[in-house]
């Protein structure tokens, strides 16, 4: 994922606390290099369990991913309850993915800072795709490989080593309230999550919230992320004969399915490949320098393949929408014979700019699939998820706070990105906490890959996302004057669009 660095929001200078201690910051630093291997040994044991969370997949290896997260959050001591909890899918009976849920209260006046990461994975794809087996952790260099070793477990083990140094540095004691939140199902759109949200409000309810499954700018340059893509996701079914028809007697005749599907989805972009899908909007923001060279070093993108869209290319990554064909249900080429394909279905993911109602997104990109159809050939959708996009506030103290540790453990000051991939659950998140902070930092970088094979993480990046972390917590732990710095007794809410 790539961003975009916007000017950074600054609180009133008289507001401001007096620098950190120096001394409780270094005691921090020594505890995080110290189980730095923990950590390391810890997000390994985590990568050998294959928690895809799809409906497809096992569920006891999710369970099995809950179960040993809630272990290691469990040894940390600090925790007045450690629970694994799974909540309803609204609209049945069934229940979403295990997720675990651990809190303790602040004291004396302290914030409390509710922690989420998620512990499912993406579906690993196909192991010749990898260069070492998905679900075996393998470090090559400066890199550690395997599915979830970035996208997200090793925002869950930022969070417990974060803790662990915490409690290395200052005893397990402190006054800091914490709220953990490790999700089971983010992979698979979050179902049970508002459920989950308003069946433990109380459980989750901080001054801070730190969602750590974002990415920085680079392997040197932290980023907090301040703008989300939305997301609507389909499936689509094209179908024009009762029966597969023999192609050599019938083709040129009978429009198959495959060749409706084809017309159909040509439809939905311009000539240059943004979507021309009428009612889905952009916004016009100013963008850094970001070359075409960086995309094809950062993506993969073969010699004499262009690009697509147009505008800046950070433009088109986070503020303009984007479609994308995911998977396609149709005969195999080895499977392939003589016969017209009766149906076709085909999985569409879209995203959406920052501004768009996501169910508006969804009304326009239906509209526009049904007005298309070519050849009188029966369309259906289901199966449909959406996600809102989010823009952040960057005004209030904890963002302060968080660029204060961040610029501490990597030796330079984070920018802001905006993100092209989606993290939908935020809108909910503020919809239940609309007085709370959200940071939105992660351990990523644009060689992650996540969702990609040879997903890795940088162990660099990793030490210094721990770091960061662990200095906030520690800051957070002296602070007690954490009220909004305009409105006494409220704290600045952030903003969603």
């Amino acid at each position: 994922m790539t961003g975009n660095p916007q000017t950074n929001s600054r609180p009133n200078a008289s507001t401001l606390k007096p620098a950190v201690d120096p001394g409780a910051r270094e005691a921090l630093r020594t505890a995080v290099e110290r189980g730095l291997p923990t950590a390391i040994a810890d997000l390994c044991a985590l990568v050998r369990i294959p928690s895809v969370s799809w409906a497809t997949f096992d569920r006891s290896e999710v369970a099995a991913s809950a179960a040993a997260v809630a272990s290691l959050v469990r040894r940390l001591n600090v925790f007045e309850s450690v629970d694994i909890v799974q909540a309803g899918i609204p609209g049945g009976t069934e229940l979403g993915q295990p997720a675990i849920l651990a809190s303790r209260p602040a004291r004396n006046g302290r914030p409390t800072v509710l922690l989420y990461a998620h512990h499912d994975v993406q579906p690993p794809g196909h192991d010749q795709d990898w260069e070492s087996d998905p679900f075996t952790p393998t470090v090559r260099g400066d890199r550690l490989y395997g599915r979830g070793a970035a996208d997200d477990k090793a925002g869950v083990i930022a969070h417990v080593a974060s803790i662990r140094a915490l409690v290395a540095a200052v005893g397990a004691d402190f006054d800091l309230g914490i709220a953990l939140f490790v999700e089971g199902e983010e992979e698979f759109g979050s179902r049970s999550f508002a459920t989950f949200l308003d069946e433990n409000r109380e459980s989750l309810r901080g001054d801070v919230i730190v969602v750590a499954d974002s990415n920085n700018w680079d392997i040197n340059t932290p980023a907090i992320t301040t703008a989300l893509r939305g997301n609507v996701t389909l499936r689509l079914t094209v179908r024009t004969l009762a029966h597969a028809s023999h192609s050599g007697m019938f083709g040129g005749a009978v429009p198959d399915a495959m060749l409706a599907t084809i017309r159909l989805l040509a439809t939905l972009y311009h000539e240059d490949g943004s979507v021309a899908v009428a009612g889905l909007t952009s916004i016009d923001v100013p963008t850094p320098d970001y070359s075409e060279a960086q995309l094809r070093a950062e993506t993969g993108l073969l010699p004499g393949v262009t690009p697509i869209g147009h505008g800046s290319i950070l433009s088109r990554i986070w503020s303009q929408p984007a479609l994308t064909i995911t998977g396609i249900d149709a005969p195999t080429v080895d499977n392939a014979s003589n016969t017209l394909t009766p149906s076709v279905s085909v999985r569409i993911s879209t995203r959406i700019a920052p501004g768009q109602s996501a169910v508006e997104a969804a009304v326009a990109i239906e509209a526009h699939l049904r007005k298309n159809v070519p050849f009188g050939a029966i369309v259906e959708i289901d199966d449909a998820d959406t996600g809102e996009p989010f823009l952040v506030d960057t005004s209030g103290w904890a963002v302060t706070e968080a660029r204060s540790a961040m610029t501490a453990a990597w030796g330079v000051p984070p920018i802001d990105i905006g993100v092209g991939g989606s993290i939908p659950f935020i809108a909910d998140l503020v919809r239940v906490f609309p007085t709370a902070q959200i940071l939105v930092t992660g351990v990523e970088d644009p060689d992650s890959r996540a969702h990609s094979p040879n997903e890795s993480l940088h162990l660099g990046v990793f030490k210094r996302a721990i770091l960061s972390e662990a200095f906030l917590l520690g800051s957070l732990n002296e602070r007690v004057d954490h009220q909004t710095d305009t409105e006494p007794g409220q704290q600045p809410a952030p903003k969603k669009i």
